[in-house]
């Protein structure tokens, strides 16, 4: 179907005058689309390969949207710029399915607010942090298990390593001799990937409603404040812990090299980085973290990295079924990268400990 057919199917005001695509997103298929009238929306092709229930998906957007707007609103804010909103179809729905079975979804546009792929200041980062720790403290009352799992098991790291040591059983492609080193060091840590979730278990961390993709690029940045306004991408907003959402964060975004980078001796946690990302989450949380919380957001950190690397050495062992490779090895040196960073938050354990406090 026409782009400009699709977006006749929902509620948009205005005529479309075009539709264009938009974005750097990887998942999703992402468009905006300009009315005659000037007002912008954005249309989005879902992706049900990743995200298989869409009735479950757009429930807990809207949910949490719908909530959101309600915090926003009683805090004296502009729930049009912080929070996203979901335009329904014409027949009241919150996506359209067309002829060949694809699912569209549309959102207003967020006027004078831009995303950045990269950290190009520390400013940025610390705006993140804010906006996300925000995020936290405006669900905290929000009853996170009525959420649904968009992605099963999404951070059971538990799980991943389960996964992790089926792969290096199959070694279907025969390479698990060549990773020998980088197999036995996610083996010594085996004992820690049930951690945080055991604690959850004992009531010792509670259930939270967590974003689950904490880049940079999921924040929408004013313009002109270069203030966070608006946390985006909801999609794998589900029940969690805080720990991940901060972990994940630092992993991405307080690596002194990339993600990729094939020569280890760059890979380090930057302190500075570190500290003014705890500075700005725990001040967006406002008090709503618990003493625990506060206390596991290193191992967070450290657990987000080491799943992460784990899942990129299994896909590795699995012959790259999984994470796009654009190299032969990618998937190898992005594993090594992660359990880089891994050791090296080990070494500075004692002052991330300290930061926290």
């Amino acid at each position: 179907m026409d782009k400009k057919e699709l977006m006749n199917q929902f509620q948009a005001e205005g005529e479309v005058v075009s539709v264009e695509p938009y974005g750097s997103g990887h998942i999703n298929h992402t468009y905006l689309a300009n009315m005659n009238d000037g007002k912008k929306y954005i249309l989005q092709g879902i992706n049900t390969t990743i995200f298989k229930n869409t009735d479950e998906l757009m429930e807990n957007i809207l949910n949490v949207t719908s909530y959101l707007r309600k915090e926003i609103e009683s805090m004296g804010g502009d729930p049009a710029r912080e929070t996203l909103t979901v335009v329904m179809t014409k027949d009241g729905k919150s996506y359209f399915t067309d002829e060949d079975g694809s699912k569209w979804r549309v959102y207003e546009f967020i006027e004078g607010a831009q995303t950045f792929d990269a950290v190009e200041s520390n400013e940025d980062f610390y705006q993140s942090a804010v906006a996300f720790g925000k995020f936290q403290a405006m669900l905290a009352n929000f009853p996170a298990d009525t959420l649904h799992e968009t992605i099963p098991q999404f951070h059971d790291t538990a799980k991943r390593y389960r996964d992790f040591e089926k792969a290096v059983e199959a070694d279907v492609k025969g390479r698990a001799s060549k990773v020998a080193a980088e197999i036995a060091f996610v083996r010594e840590h085996s004992k820690e990937v049930s951690e945080l979730h055991d604690m959850l278990a004992k009531g010792e961390l509670p259930l939270r409603v967590t974003h689950n993709d904490t880049k940079l690029n999921n924040i929408m940045i004013d313009s002109d404040s270069h203030k966070a306004i608006c946390v985006i991408d909801l999609d794998t907003v589900m029940p969690g812990l805080s720990a991940h959402d901060f972990g994940d964060a630092i992993r991405f975004g307080a690596n002194t090299a990339a993600e990729d980078e094939p020569d280890t001796s760059k890979v380090s946690l930057s302190l500075e980085l570190f500290e003014i990302y705890v500075k700005g989450f725990l001040e967006g949380c406002g008090g709503r973290l618990t003493e625990n919380e506060v206390k596991v957001l290193p191992m967070g950190a450290k657990m987000m990295t080491l799943e992460c690397g784990m899942r990129f050495l299994a896909d590795y062992l699995e012959g790259d079924v999984y994470f796009k490779i654009s190299r032969e090895d990618h998937n190898l040196d992005r594993c090594r990268t992660q359990f880089a960073l891994v050791a090296d938050m080990e070494k500075k354990w004692r002052q991330m400990c300290e930061l926290c406090k």
